[in-house]
């Protein structure tokens, strides 16, 4: 298949989310149609509740009564979806389902995308995008998750902290 299998959100009844979820993906294994519907995800967050009784941590479901599920759409993918018992519909406009776009589903944190960055603290690097183009510095600090570097410039004669993105900096190799 050349179409690239997206996320979608299916709507439930309040409750059938974990029901739904195994439905969906025991009717795709039993209809051989795994290469369609890859993957089912209820988001669910952790939690720490303060009650009479003490602090207790539990793990609570994001959107009650939702369920994300990554597929390629076709009729019969559709269809699968729909006849599922407690599945009510594809969250969309017009009755068509809409897919989640990248930056949807990075934040809701159903995929997770892993960050190789070629240097590290302490590393020499060259600013080479940006109003500090041409720079060298020294990498002070490292934040990959939220695509940041602090790198210690050398502006004036003084030792200046610039804070860049981590694909404005190269590393130089000695």
């Amino acid at each position: 298949m050349a179409e690239e299998a997206k996320w979608y959100v299916v709507h439930t009844y309040s409750g059938y989310e974990n029901a739904v979820s195994a439905a969906i993906m025991k009717a795709a294994e039993n209809r051989k149609m795994t290469d369609l519907i890859r993957e089912v995800n209820i988001p669910m967050e952790t939690v720490t509740e303060y009650t009479d009784a003490g602090e207790k941590t539990v793990e609570r479901k994001v959107f009650p009564g939702y369920v994300l599920v990554k597929m390629i759409m076709t009729d019969e993918s559709w269809h699968l979806i729909r006849n599922v018992r407690g599945a009510t519909g594809f969250v969309g406009s017009d009755g068509k389902a809409v897919p989640l776009t990248e930056q949807e589903i990075l934040d809701l944190g159903v995929e997770h995308q892993e960050i190789v960055v070629g240097y590290d603290v302490g590393d020499r690097v060259k600013v080479n995008d940006g109003p500090l183009a041409g720079f060298f510095g020294v990498v002070d600090e490292l934040e990959p998750e939220k695509d940041r570097v602090r790198v210690v410039v050398s502006m004036f004669g003084r030792e200046t902290p610039v804070d860049l993105e981590l694909d404005q900096v190269e590393v130089i190799k000695d």
